[in-house]
């Protein structure tokens, strides 16, 4: 049974899941802002001259206040904090602490009690422990690590959560670039804009400057969750100003009617034993491999072979960060087009992940063979590697909606729980690798990524599948949408019919 084109219009621009969308991605847009900002602050913060007349005398970790209140570093023209350099790292890798051990609980709160609420007081508790920042780094450094650890906790459970309201909410059809518009708002959009303005607020705001930064961003994260609490809905069912048309559409392309999330119990044993749930896994781990490669070391190859300082440029910084944003955008155009015309879920999904990972493989590759004459051809082969790095979005990103809607959240958390690691031993393995800064260590690294790639793409290729799991459908539907479910599919392809309702009088707006 083949995909049937509507005939009939179904509000789209004003409509409550293009809402959610966008409010979701003002959400990632104000996480990547609460998580980055203290990266540009701690340099406005820490007396650099202070700590250089302290390091034969102090040791490495300081972790008193650091401050002029305690220490006569009243010449020295700089911030305000002595916090030696095992000080800084502590406190900028606290978040991670937190942020590691919320992600499977997030995605099962999320799927027992709503996204709308895991995501919204979450995030208002990042940003109230944003607000309280500046305080907290005049006060100790322990008191700030312990607010950069509540931040990690409350922004570990984000990702999860909005995947399982996308379950209840993005129609297969559109999955893609629903689902792909609204996290393309986190470090592509959030670094783009939160490094310049926290750089600007440094120099001209309020208190000492650096203090403007977290008062600044952690009050348009409480507007946020304002505007969230307003806007997004856990489901079609329960929202006060859907359309008839839109809920019927939204509801009959998920398909069927699901049991109350509250009453499921979590097949934990099925997750780790359904090569599907491991496809998805495997091949997240090593996208994220590849892409932290290529965000977080690239520039630092550039300067150390290439000579050339990409974040001397803003412009250069950005233009990466911009094309991956591009790509995750129109990659899930492509996806939700190809399957409009009847091809199959899984092989969309594939064909995507693979264009996400070997050919930003190939160019990793070219980077490590260009010259310091043409620092700008690597730019260019930074900016498509990255750029296609976006493809993965409605590659592996989405797969988890698709083959366990009900268990989306939970799945999110463990993949990117797992995934997350990669980022944290990527740039230890690349420092080991590269202690003496030559061209021939730099492209040890590039090969060793590429090869990352392109295990991951074997094993999505592998394993990744499209449709709902077998082992899912007696937890998603009742006994009889199961039965018509379980014919439906012997006497189709496995494509699922998406029936399309005519509008009932004029569009009308969600918001």
């Amino acid at each position: 049974m083949s995909p049937i084109s509507p005939l009939f219009s179904v509000p789209w621009l004003l409509s409550c899941r293009v809402a959610l969308a966008l409010v979701g991605f003002l959400g990632f847009v104000n996480l990547y802002a609460l998580r980055v900002n203290l990266s540009v602050g701690l340099v406005c913060m820490v007396n650099q001259t202070a700590i250089q007349e302290m390091s034969d005398s102090s040791p490495a970790f300081d972790l008193t206040n650091g401050s002029n209140a305690e220490r006569n570093w009243d010449h020295c023209a700089d911030g305000e904090f002595a916090w030696p350099k095992a000080t800084q790292g502590m406190i900028l890798g606290a978040f991670f602490w937190g942020y590691l051990l919320t992600q499977i609980p997030g995605g099962w709160l999320a799927e027992r009690f709503g996204g709308k609420a895991v995501f919204g007081w979450f995030m208002l508790m990042t940003a109230v422990a944003t607000l309280l920042t500046p305080i907290g780094a005049r006060t100790s450094p322990w008191f700030l690590v312990a607010l950069r650890i509540i931040q990690g906790l409350g922004e570990g459970v984000v990702f999860p959560a909005m995947h399982a309201l996308w379950s209840k909410w993005a129609p297969p059809l559109e999955r893609s670039k629903l689902i792909g518009f609204t996290y393309a708002g986190s470090a592509q959009i959030g670094n783009v804009l939160t490094m310049p303005i926290s750089g600007l607020l440094c120099d001209y705001g309020f208190d000492g400057g650096w203090g403007s930064i977290f008062y600044i961003f952690g009050t348009l994260g409480v507007v946020w969750f304002i505007l969230w609490m307003f806007i997004a809905y856990n489901e079609p069912s329960v929202h006060p100003r859907i359309s008839d048309v839109e809920r019927d559409y939204i509801e009959q392309s998920i398909g069927g009617s699901r049991k109350e999330s509250k009453h499921l119990s979590t097949p934990w044993r099925k997750f780790f034993t359904s090569k599907a749930i491991w496809g998805i896994i495997i091949g997240h781990m090593c996208a994220n491999w590849g892409t932290y490669t290529l965000l977080t070391n690239i520039p630092t190859y550039m300067k150390e072979v290439l000579r050339f300082d990409i974040k001397s440029n803003g412009l250069f910084s950005a233009i990466p960060y911009v094309a991956f944003w591009l790509f995750i955008n129109v990659g899930g155009v492509m996806a939700d087009y190809m399957r409009s015309t009847g091809w199959e879920t899984a092989r969309v999904r594939k064909i995507m992940y693979c264009l996400g990972t070997l050919l930003p493989a190939a160019f990793l590759i070219g980077v490590g063979y260009i010259s310091c004459a043409t620092p700008y051809v690597a730019i260019v082969l930074l900016t498509l590697g990255v750029g296609f790095s976006g493809f993965q979005y409605p590659g592996v990103m989405v797969n988890h909606v698709d083959v366990a809607p009900p268990f989306a959240g939970t799945l999110f958390g463990i993949s990117n729980t797992l995934a997350t690691l990669p980022g944290i031993l990527a740039p230890y393995a690349i420092g080991v690798i590269t202690k003496d800064q030559t061209e021939e260590q730099w492209q040890i690294v590039f090969y060793i990524s590429a090869a990352i790639y392109t295990v991951g793409a074997i094993f999505f290729v592998l394993f990744a599948c499209g449709e709902i799991q077998p082992w899912v459908r007696e937890f998603m539907f009742d006994d009889k949408d199961l039965k018509e479910m379980t014919c439906n599919l012997n006497e189709s392809d496995d494509k699922p019919a998406i029936v399309i309702l005519p509008v009932k009088g004029d569009e009308t707006s969600c918001l």
